[in-house]
C-alpha cells in the first residue's frame, strides 16, 4: 500500500532571534502504510479521544498537555496524568510508522557559517528529502503524499518553493532524477481539520529537540520513540542534528 507522510516542526526558524533557552528548529517526518493509518492508529487515537473528551474533534497538541491547558487542563491534578501519558505512550510506541527528524542548532549555524548560514527551514527540509526518498525507495514506493500543517500563506508559499527546489533540481547528495522517480505531493491543511497524523509528528517533536538539547537528561517520552527512526543504508539514519 501507499506510504503516506505528516510533517510538523518545533521552535522558530528564524535566525534573526535565537531563543538561549531554545535554540533550536526541529522538523519531523511520520511516515506509515495507509492501511495501518486508516485500521489502526486513527481509530486508536480517537479511542482515547472518546475516552477522555466523549468526543474525537479535541485537538492532540504536545504543548497543551506539558501545560495542561485548554482541554487537557484535567491534567493539573497530577493524579490524571500516569493514566493518560500511559494511553499517549502506547499509541506512540505500538503503531507501526518510521519517524525522520532533522534538527538545526540555529546559534551553532550562525556561528559556523555566519552570512552564508541557510535558512533553518531550507535546510531542515533538505535533510529530511535527502533520508526520506531512500525510505520510500526500498519500500518500493512511486508515489508519496506529504502533508503540513498550514501555517498562513507566506510560510505555506515558502516551504512549497523550497519542497519543489529539491524535488525538482535534487541536492548535493541526492540528483533530480532519483526524486523524480517518485510523484510527491504536498498538501497543506489546517489544524482545524483534526489530523491524526500530524498530532503523532508534533508528539514526536518536542522530545526530539529536548533530547538534542540535553542527551543525558531523562526523557522517557524520547526513549518510547527512538526505535522509530528510520534506519537506511550506509550513512542514512532518521535522525540529522547540525551542525
Amino acid at each position: 500500500m501507499p506510504f503516506v507522510v505528516y510533517l510538523d516542526e518545533t521552535g522558530d526558524h528564524s535566525l534573526e532571534l535565537v531563543d538561549k533557552d531554545f535554540p533550536l528548529f526541529g522538523l519531523v517526518l511520520l511516515i506509515c502504510d495507509q492501511t495501518t493509518y486508516v485500521q489502526n492508529i486513527v481509530p486508536t487515537m480517537c479511542q482515547i479521544k472518546m475516552d477522555y473528551f466523549g468526543h474525537e474533534a479535541v485537538v492532540i497538541h504536545s504543548r497543551d498537555i506539558r501545560k495542561a491547558q485548554g482541554e487537557f487542563g484535567f491534567l493539573t491534578n497530577p493524579e490524571n496524568r500516569p493514566a493518560f501519558y500511559d494511553r499517549i505512550n502506547q499509541l506512540m510506541s505500538e503503531s507501526d510508522y518510521h519517524l525522520i527528524a532533522t534538527v538545526i542548532r540555529k546559534q551553532l549555524h550562525k556561528d559556523r557559517y555566519g552570512m552564508w548560514a541557510e535558512n533553518p527551514y531550507d535546510l531542515a527540509l533538505k535533510f529530511a528529502m535527502e533520508r526520506l526518498l531512500p525510505l520510500l525507495e526500498d519500500a518500493g514506493q512511486d508515489r508519496a503524499n506529504i502533508v503540513a500543517e498550514a501555517r498562513g500563506k507566506r510560510e505555506d508559499d515558502e516551504l512549497r518553493l523550497s519542497f519543489l527546489r529539491i524535488v525538482n533540481d535534487g541536492t548535493e547528495y541526492i540528483s533530480a532524477e532519483r526524486f523524480k522517480q517518485i510523484q510527491f505531493q504536498l498538501h497543506f491543511k489546517s489544524k482545524s481539520m483534526n489530523i491524526v497524523g500530524t498530532q503523532m509528528a508534533d508528539l514526536a517533536a518536542y522530545p526530539i529537540a529536548r533530547y538534542v538539547l540535553d542527551p543525558n537528561r531523562p526523557n522517557p517520552a524520547y526513549d518510547i520513540i527512538k526505535d522509530k527512526f528510520y534506519r537506511g543504508r550506509g550513512w542514512v539514519r532518521g535522525l540529522k542534528i547540525f551542525p
